[in-house]
């Protein structure tokens, strides 16, 4: 269970990340659109687990390393952003969020016995 501290971290940084990835987009990632769909900050706030979902791309696999490779770049646009009301800027790791792939192929089946 997350503490109190946890959860707002987690908050600030899914939304100062949905708003770097809407600046970056087209830049860096093709026009791809992507969205921070979850964020998950360890006990110490040193680590911080990123869930994405990606549209309009056809190779999801290729742009979350795209993504990776930017690591650095992301975790700095995130320190210019939050340096007044953050010590310490969590590591970022990045990952393919699938449940909504999940749900358009559970719908896709139940459409398909119908």
């Amino acid at each position: 269970m997350e503490s109190t501290r946890q959860q707002k971290i987690s908050r600030l940084i899914q939304k100062d990340l949905g708003a770097i990835f809407q600046e970056q987009s087209r830049n860096h990632f093709r026009g791809a659109m992507i969205t921070v769909t979850k964020v998950s900050v360890t006990k110490d706030l040193s680590l911080a687990r990123i869930y994405l979902s990606l549209f309009a791309t056809k190779d999801k696999n290729e742009l979350l390393e795209m993504i990776r490779k930017n690591t650095r770049e992301i975790r700095h646009g995130m320190a210019t952003r939050e340096r007044n009301q953050l010590r310490v800027i969590p590591d970022l790791q990045f990952f393919l969020d699938d449940s909504l792939d999940y749900i358009d192929n559970i719908d896709h089946l139940l459409h398909d016995n119908s």
